[in-house]
């Protein structure tokens, strides 16, 4: 008998088939694409190398758009070439969105490869302990250029450039200094963490904490680095010459759910470092006084006999319990508690909270409604009281918080959400932007201190982002950022507030003041 049989697809499933043939050849070509262009620089496994990582979470303040001019036309004064010779524009939208999709799953980044990447430049002690250079080292400003990612070092007293070197890419957090001033730590998004010398302008030693990192603590004796990450969930502990020391997995105290570290900064009073956790409801303490008392972990029976489990203190997290997420804080003057807020609910009025770090927990709610900006917090004196300011990166106003009472004594006005506020001891002025402001981006905005009133505004080039000011060491001159890659610093008599000079620079994101960070000055940030 002779069969003659068919084979009947449906019309439907020949073109699903045909589709899914068709992505998985698009799939194949993106990632030849990426292995012959990419991976020399950025890794086999995006994770960064020469180039920085291609993760969603380490791009997300690059725009795809942006992305794509990138691998077309490159970045200059960079390695990063273009490749709009060798690539359809097809080719590299597909590239694009290939960096953009998460690695499932994530990659570990653990001590063995912490340790591997450590890169040491110049041994302990083998550069000069003197200044090599004509300057107060005291007055030294730590400019960081976004737009091609440099650093430059800048001379407060003569107001001019000394030395300009290329940074990691995309420094993040603010860099931190030791208390001589003699050193500073920078972080990188994708977790490197850079040691450089500012007497000898040298980069001393490297090493890669994490993958995702949010920002970097030095320790108030200068001996120990904390590193906070968002990728992994992780806080990282490394000794002054970036020697990993310790990594403790972030948990909550069951073990159950993970966290990220969204901020981690330093309480020298208390030789401590405390973290802010992005998704556990706790507030973690790190002691790095190495005489610090045990922790009591789980059920103690008696302290005073030591019936229980006890853990060290060194270098372990003592936990404070909220009722609240707390993301994002600020210190009072002896640092025995944190202004904290979660980010969480820009729409409650009450979404800050005052934890006690002696007590551990919650003594106060604190009216921050929007989206507070704490971290760059500032204080001052006004009738005999000690207030508070912050910004807001949801809408246009200042919360001035009485510290004593926790009560909002006023909410200014501005012309639109802000990321910055600097003030010093010697200014009547605080100085904010409305840098997250479409309209008002170009706009600073100048605060009374002692009437909490905004008395000037300053826009010094209309459409311009106008953003992050630092004063110098005596509070003489203010230092503005013109965010732009055109850009420049902007510097400004503090009591006038005329323009004196311009220093032209490419999207200058922040400067640091060496005095002001060191001896923790009430104007600026942690």
């Amino acid at each position: 008998m002779n069969l003659n049989w068919k084979i009947l697809v449906p019309a439907g499933f020949a073109v699903y088939f045909l589709f899914g043939m068709a992505q998985l050849a698009e799939a194949a070509d993106v990632a030849a694409n990426y292995k012959q262009h990419c991976a020399a620089c950025h890794g086999a496994e995006r994770l960064g190398g020469i180039g920085p990582a291609l993760l969603p979470e380490n791009l997300a303040r690059l725009r795809k758009p942006e992305a794509e001019k990138i691998i077309r036309e490159g970045r200059p004064a960079t390695q990063m070439l273009g490749f709009g010779d060798k690539l359809s524009p097809d080719e590299i939208k597909a590239l694009v969105d290939f960096a953009y999709t998460p690695i499932k799953p994530m990659p570990v980044w653990g001590e063995a490869e912490i340790r591997a990447s450590r890169i040491v430049n110049f041994a302990p002690g083998s550069l000069p302990d003197k200044l090599q250079f004509a300057a107060d080292p005291l007055n030294l400003f730590v400019v960081v250029e976004s737009g091609d990612h440099h650093v430059s070092i800048l001379d407060g007293d003569k107001l001019e450039p000394i030395h300009r070197f290329q940074s990691r890419y995309a420094l993040h957090g603010g860099p931190k200094f030791t208390p001589d001033g003699r050193y500073v730590f920078f972080a990188s998004r994708d977790g490197w963490i850079t040691k450089y010398d500012l007497w000898n302008l040298k980069v001393v030693a490297e090493v890669r904490a994490g993958i995702n990192t949010r920002n970097v603590a030095v320790s108030g004796d200068g001996k120990w680095v904390a590193v906070a990450n968002y990728l992994p969930h992780s806080l990282v502990i490394l000794d002054a010459d970036l020697n990993l020391k310790k990594i403790l997995p972030v948990a909550d105290k069951d073990g159950k759910v993970s966290s990220r570290v969204s901020a981690v900064y330093d309480a020298a009073p208390r030789q401590s470092f405390v973290a802010a956790l992005k998704d556990v409801k706790e507030v973690w303490e790190v002691s790095y006084n190495p005489k610090a008392p045990e922790i009591p972990a789980g059920m103690i029976h008696d302290f005073k006999y030591r019936e229980g489990k006890f853990i060290p203190g060194f270098l372990n997290p003592q936990r404070s319990q909220l009722e609240d997420y707390l993301d994002d804080f600020y210190f009072t003057q002896d640092y025995h508690e944190v202004m904290g807020a979660s980010r969480n609910d820009a729409k409650s009025a009450v979404s800050g909270q005052v934890v006690n770090l002696d007590v551990r927990k919650k003594i106060a709610d604190l009216e921050l409604p929007g989206m507070p900006h704490l971290g760059s917090g500032i204080s001052w004196q006004w009738q005999g009281k000690t207030v508070m300011a912050t910004p807001n990166l949801n809408e246009g106003l200042i919360s001035i918080i009485d510290m004593k009472t926790w009560k909002t004594i006023k909410q200014i006005k501005t012309r639109g959400p802000g990321f910055f506020m600097r003030s010093h001891e010697s200014s009547r002025y605080a100085w904010t932007d409305s840098m997250m402001s479409k309209e008002f981006k170009d706009t600073m905005q100048i605060i009374d201190k002692e009437k909490l009133e905004i008395v000037a505004e300053l826009k010094p080039e209309p459409g311009k982002t106008f953003a992050h000011v630092e004063f110098t060491k005596d509070g003489k001159y203010v230092l503005a950022s013109l965010w732009e890659m055109d850009g420049a610093l902007i510097i400004y008599d503090a009591a006038t507030l005329r323009e004196v000079k311009r220093l032209p620079m490419k999207k200058p994101v922040g400067k640091y003041n060496v005095w002001n960070k060191i001896s923790k000055s009430e104007g600026t940030s942690h």
